[in-house]
């Protein structure tokens, strides 16, 4: 049995069809939820770590003070070899520690929008199997650069790194294949007044009408997790 542990920012942005596949594998999950000011685990305490998203910057430390210990967390974690996950947000605060810029995109980009993957994906054996060409959720405004001797693999129109890996067991994900129903009727109901339409940014309402797209990126997290999993096993 795995042992996950979750970082959580925002109560309305949580691990969603992560939480299925942990029940469906009948493995363990914790969580430290930041914004009540709770303290992460000791590292040996869990296998893999979840870095999930929130509507905060990563340099946000005055307003955020919690935001230091997690990124000291988060490198010792990478540090001891574990699987780290970070999902937008998350994403960002691997690139951080990883070393790497964060800083804000030349868009925002909200909503239902395909990336593509690099030729780099297409022949790694954990992303292989994704299309060339996905519809995905998004939301987020920040980007970074790609770490150092970390792999690209994928990218949109409105932003370049959507999708890298670093030493077989580091991912940072950009948009939101965790995502549910639900989970997205929940963003949209916390973050509306960040809804200002432009050329990537959707209204509520065609976000909404574009929801079966979930299944399909809830497959896909499926996929990847167990391959993640299966690889790792296979190694050790």
């Amino acid at each position: 049995m795995l042992k996950l542990h979750c970082l959580l920012h925002v109560p309305f942005e949580g691990p969603a069809y992560i939480n299925d596949w942990v029940k469906e594998k009948n493995h363990g999950i914790s969580f430290t939820k930041f914004y009540m000011n709770q303290n992460p685990p000791k590292i040996d305490d869990f296998d893999w770590l979840i870095i999930m998203g929130g509507p905060m910057n990563i340099y946000e430390e005055e307003k955020y003070p919690w935001l230091i210990k997690e990124k000291e967390f988060i490198k010792e974690a990478i540090k001891k070899g574990k699987v780290v996950i970070g999902i937008c947000l998350g994403s960002q605060l691997i690139a951080d520690a990883l070393g790497s810029r964060v800083y804000k995109n030349e868009n925002k980009e909200i909503g239902w929008f395909p990336v593509q993957l690099t030729k780099s994906a297409k022949h790694h054996p954990l992303f292989k199997f994704l299309p060339n060409e996905i519809n995905v959720f998004h939301w987020h405004g920040e980007t970074f650069n790609l770490p150092k001797d970390a792999i690209h693999l994928a990218e949109s129109k409105a932003c370049k790194n959507q999708m890298f890996i670093y030493k077989q067991r580091v991912i940072g994900i950009q948009f939101h294949l965790e995502m549910t129903k639900k989970s997205i009727e929940e963003i949209i109901e916390n973050c509306q007044d960040e809804l200002q339409q432009n050329i990537y940014v959707q209204t509520a309402e065609e976000i909404k009408n574009q929801m079966d797209y979930s299944n399909q990126c809830n497959n896909l997290m499926k996929e990847l997790l167990d391959k993640l999993e299966n690889s790792l096993s296979f190694e050790s």
